[in-house]
């Protein structure tokens, strides 16, 4: 049975495809898994990928993958697999979305990748209801490749879910292992919007017990103001699955008191807010 506290992404002979119970999307998500190497150019310190390393997708075997995804969106649509492993309420099928266990953007393939999955979203009648979604840091848009995959699911009425966790650049290196200033960053999250709808996606959480300042939070802020009104609004969320990364037992849950304070800020500044606590 699926829950919101296990996104294993094995599934039994498949090694692109999987499902998870997805807070955010509030139903199931059907993840294609582009990274199976566990390699990401990033290490956030909540990611539960265990073995994860520091690299980029394998060359991406595109006949599996539509194998493994027609395999599967047919027992969704045609038999009784939601039944069987989601929970009651949450038997319904929300997306395709492009995650998995590292940084989907890096894969050579990954805008033929969004295609195919464009195609079999067509063949099996899956319309709005479903939507097509991209999970990304972002930090790959200045690639050609990158931004052509990006397009297409433009194109195809889907969306992306673009990562900004921090304002600050020395927060950004010790939250998601990377050098980023924070220009770079508004500079990528407007480049992602101008070419697909666009949310940004921020897990916040203590570290060392403390929560994020208020200078954090306005740098933050400050982040989602200067990439422009056409970013959609904020998925909020809290830590719900225990990191496998070296700094786990730094980070922990913010209160509720705490969650809501960065919501109430964020919405003071005229940002739409999705909360996932």
């Amino acid at each position: 049975m699926l829950t919101i506290s296990d996104h294993n992404r094995m599934l039994d002979g498949f090694t692109y495809v999987y499902p998870v119970l997805s807070r955010r999307a509030g139903g199931v998500s059907v993840g294609i898994n582009l990274n199976p190497n566990n390699a990401c150019n990033w290490q956030c310190v909540y990611c539960q990928v265990p073995g994860l390393i520091r690299g980029k997708a394998p060359k991406i075997n595109l006949t599996q993958l539509e194998s493994e995804l027609r395999t599967f969106l047919t027992a969704l649509c045609q038999g009784g697999w939601l039944l069987q492993n989601a929970p009651d309420g949450a038997q319904v099928l929300k997306d395709i979305a492009f995650s998995g266990n590292g940084e989907p953007t890096s894969a050579a393939e990954f805008a033929d990748a969004v295609s195919l999955a464009i195609r079999l979203h067509a063949e099996f009648k899956l319309g709005e209801k479903v939507a097509l979604r991209l999970i990304t840091n972002g930090s790959l848009l200045g690639q050609a490749r990158v931004r052509e995959g990006i397009r297409r699911l433009g194109q195809a009425n889907g969306e992306a879910w673009f990562k900004v966790d921090a304002g600050r650049a020395e927060t950004a290196l010790r939250i998601n292992g990377v050098k980023r200033s924070p220009a770079m960053v508004a500079r990528q999250l407007a480049a992602c919007a101008a070419l697909c709808p666009t949310w940004v996606q921020t897990c916040v959480f203590r570290w060392d017990g403390l929560p994020p300042d208020d200078g954090e939070i306005d740098a933050w802020l400050n982040v989602l103001a200067n990439a422009g009104t056409a970013v959609r609004g904020v998925l909020l969320y809290g830590l719900a699955r225990p990191s496998c990364q070296s700094a786990a037992s730094r980070i922990s849950p913010l209160t509720t008191e705490e969650f809501e304070k960065i919501v109430a800020r964020a919405e003071k500044k005229g940002v739409a807010v999705y909360a996932n606590p």
